[in-house]
């Protein structure tokens, strides 16, 4: 895909200046604000804390625009503020590049003829269109190539359904289950682990499936990408990120 922009983005010396800045790590990048405001060098943006549109989920790229993350608002809101991000706005295969100044002003524009395309923040001075994707500008290191395994990764994997009976449930009533019982050395793997609701893990024991006369509804396999992110792209909404996400180095964590 073209890396080109649609637009030239418009950037303030601050912003410039910020593509010197480098981080060693995704934890050195500033955290939000206890009081719920993203503040920088002179401005300031104060935020309801209250309000929905600061949960929605933005994709977050390294310099090289490669997927590294995916942060709430609010995050990415701290981040743009203090100069540290840009906002990627994706749009018919091609892309443009705003600071948050500039993303600012044209939200005013969004909000009159698009609003029901965008999750948006209001503050004080006037409302703001929540990014699906930012790019932080003086980060360039490689996320690494592997999905987390835990609970809520196998949750997501298997959609909330039981892996013997179909069933779907909510998370507080399912259980991993191993499908080759510790009992009998199954390793702690995602080949291995799969969800099962209380009825079907009580049913099935300590014995493997064809012991207990079980079946599972699919073969349980390690995912080539967070299948948050998988369940994600499926909304309109986020169809954007599809073009940054490569399979071959595709990891991301959720914070």
């Amino acid at each position: 895909m073209s890396r080109r922009s649609k637009n030239k983005p418009r950037r303030s010396k601050a912003l410039r200046a910020g593509r010197g800045q480098r981080a060693d790590s995704l934890a050195d990048l500033p955290s939000g604000h206890s009081r719920g405001s993203a503040q920088s060098d002179g401005a300031a943006l104060d935020i309801n804390p209250l309000l929905n549109g600061l949960d929605a989920k933005v994709l977050v790229l390294n310099k090289m625009y490669m997927a590294v993350r995916v942060v709430t608002a609010r995050r990415a809101f701290v981040l743009l503020s203090r100069e540290i991000a840009e906002v990627i706005h994706a749009d018919d295969g091609s892309y443009a590049n705003y600071d948050f100044s500039t993303w600012s002003e044209l939200s005013e524009l969004r909000k009159e003829y698009e609003p029901d395309n965008y999750d948006w923040v209001k503050t004080v001075r006037f409302d703001i269109a929540v990014p699906r994707i930012i790019r932080l500008i003086g980060y360039d290191k490689l996320p690494q190539q592997r999905v987390k395994l835990n609970r809520r990764n196998l949750f997501a994997r298997d959609h909330n359904r039981c892996q013997y009976c179909g069933k779907h449930y909510h998370s507080s009533e399912l259980s991993i289950d191993h499908v080759i019982p510790r009992t009998q050395d199954g390793p702690d793997t995602w080949e291995n682990l799969v969800c099962s609701c209380v009825k079907c893990n009580s049913r099935k024991g300590g014995r493997t499936p064809a012991q207990a006369n079980m079946k599972l509804i699919k073969k349980p396999i390690q995912p080539k990408r967070n299948p948050l992110i998988s369940m994600r792209l499926n909304s309109e909404r986020y169809a954007s990120w599809k073009a940054f996400l490569d399979e071959a180095y595709w990891s991301v964590e959720l914070k």
